[in-house]
């Protein structure tokens, strides 16, 4: 299982971006995709979770403007970030609670980080 995250970059305060993370290998179901990010000097921490339904959480520091979302085929996971402040900037992590097949366990699979900056 791979998980391949994109989307980060450099955008001033205010603006937005979005991030994707598509997930792929051997999958027999995915039950939850996550975003965390972890800013220089702190411990990481959970942005936004989805799971199966649809149904969605996030942090309240980014309440009302970043949303979560995944494609129909269930395996990619968007992060939709507006309103973007100096600090949101971090590194930014998906991850995956995923049961690869009949036989094993559900457990959480990461992608490598993106780097969101938000600066004028």
């Amino acid at each position: 299982v791979q998980l391949q995250a994109s989307g980060g970059g450099l955008v001033q305060p205010g603006g937005s971006l979005r991030l994707s993370c598509a997930v792929s290998g051997s999958i027999f179901r995915i039950n939850a995709m996550r975003w965390h990010r972890q800013a220089p000097g702190k411990q990481r921490e959970l942005v936004a979770g989805i799971i199966s339904g649809g149904i969605t959480n996030y942090a309240d520091s980014v309440k009302g403007r970043f949303t979560i979302s995944r494609d129909n085929a269930g395996n990619t996971v968007y992060l939709q970030m507006n309103s973007l402040k100096p600090e949101d900037t971090a590194v930014y992590y998906c991850s995956a609670e995923i049961k690869p097949d009949v036989f094993r366990t559900s457990r959480d699979f990461w992608g490598q980080g993106t780097q969101v900056t938000v600066s004028s």
